[in-house]
């Protein structure tokens, strides 16, 4: 009898652990050093699972010929991110035995060729206050690329009344990610610990601050300014308010289309202040959005006058909509591009609900490995689930995407339909 156990014991254990290697699998890759062209020996490379809360599963360093290798615990999905010279660099796990190459830039705090292409300014009012979201697509053209990074990578200039809200970052062709401002000197500066990396393409770096300003005058008056020197900076607002300029001339309006008023103002110089003050109440039609949100990040090439470049529909953000009304607007992709920020938004929301430990809210935590215990059947349980899986389908889409497997039309129908689940996920929880 004992030597049956012992036989049915070693045949479990050996059963479990034949398992176990089936399922391991393992990534691999050569870090190389692009702004002196050689591999980047000695950097850390963690495996970071997108599942648990971005928390580390698995870690090494490169070799002399920046070569590195790294397993995987179970399915995924995964990011590597590697540190070089104290900067992060990522990208999405490949599955099956795809390549794991990664490459890094060498670190400075100031970079020559980094300045702001937009600051755009979305404004719109409710409950007494002005609700505005303030995207800066900030380029690094820097020769040789070096990233630009230090606790002040960034730096920003709000109202001193402001109260914000959503802040956020998205690295040249990465995803959207929340991140927090750091006060810096006088009320209202602010600074950013984010690298700016070299642009990818025509895809530069995005940040993202949302606050809310005192309206129940029904104006307000903005003294804005500029860190950077920036080759447009823009005011996009419902019809039904105005901007007046304290300096005519300064501001140029745009009308491109029915429902929103752009003002330009081109090429502002760091430290030079611009004021304005807004007036009048509503809201941005979101039901001229269509699936614009789908659009990724890019480079303006046509902003503001500039030369056109050549590009397929759903390229570039706001991709797919169709010619502006009556003349060209400057700021046409960013204005779709913001109109359709709710991504970042949702994803947020989701990363918080989905990071919360058992007990929180009610929310239960999901176990690792995907396992779905019998406890799991009540609505906000069945909801967590959803929304992991719908993280999982949104990340798996965005490295699609990047990878260039997935076509432009695809990636816009796709990512509407399931921003619009994950919104409806996250209103029921």
């Amino acid at each position: 009898m004992r030597s049956t156990r012992l036989v049915a014991s070693i045949f479990a254990f050996s059963f479990f652990f034949v398992g176990a290697i089936a399922q391991a699998a393992s990534v691999s890759g050569t870090v190389t050093d692009k702004t002196t062209n050689k591999p980047a020996a000695g950097d850390t490379v963690v495996l970071v699972d997108v599942q648990a809360g971005m928390g580390e599963v698995a870690k090494t360093v490169t070799d002399g010929k920046g070569h590195y290798s790294i397993n995987e615990p179970g399915a995924g999905p995964y990011l590597v991110r590697v540190t070089h010279q104290g900067a992060a660099y990522f990208i999405a796990a490949p599955q099956g035995t795809g390549p794991g190459d990664i490459p890094v830039y060498d670190v400075a705090a100031k970079v020559s060729g980094v300045f702001i292409e937009a600051d755009v300014l979305e404004l719109e009012t409710a409950n007494g206050q002005l609700h505005v979201n303030e995207r800066y697509y900030v380029h690094n053209t820097s020769s040789p690329p070096t990233t630009q990074w230090s606790q002040k990578s960034f730096e920003v200039v709000l109202p001193a009344d402001a109260q914000e809200e959503e802040i956020g970052a998205q690295r040249p062709g990465g995803l959207p990610t929340s991140i927090k401002m750091d006060p810096d000197g006088p009320k209202g500066h602010y600074s950013f610990n984010f690298p700016i990396q070299p642009d990818n393409g025509d895809k530069d770096t995005l940040f993202q601050v949302g606050y809310t300003l005192p309206y129940s005058s029904g104006k307000y008056t903005f003294r804005s300014q500029v860190t950077l020197p920036a080759d447009n900076f823009a005011v996009l607002m419902p019809k039904t308010m105005t901007l007046n300029a304290a300096t005519a001339g300064t501001f140029t309006l745009v009308n491109a289309d029915p429902g929103i008023s752009t003002y330009l103002y081109k090429n502002a110089t760091p430290g030079k202040v611009m004021e304005y003050t807004v007036s009048g109440t509503g809201s941005i039609p979101r039901e001229d959005q269509g699936t614009a949100g789908a659009a990724g990040q890019g480079s303006a090439g046509t902003a503001a006058g500039g030369a056109s470049t050549t590009a397929t529909p759903g390229s570039t953000p706001g991709g797919g909509i169709g010619e502006p009304i009556n003349t060209p607007d400057p700021l046409t992709k960013y204005k779709w591009w913001i109109l359709g920020g709710l991504a970042l938004l949702l994803a947020t929301g989701a990363a918080f609900l989905l990071r919360k430990p058992e007990g929180v809210g009610g929310i239960p935590s999901l176990p690792q490995g995907g396992a779905v215990p019998a406890n799991y059947s009540s609505p906000v349980a069945k909801n967590v689930l959803l929304l992991n899986a719908l993280k999982e389908e949104l990340f798996s889409l965005e490295s699609e995407k990047i990878a260039g497997t997935l076509s432009a039309e695809d990636y816009v129908e796709a990512k509407a339909a399931l921003e619009t689940v994950l919104k409806r996920a996250l209103n029921r929880k």
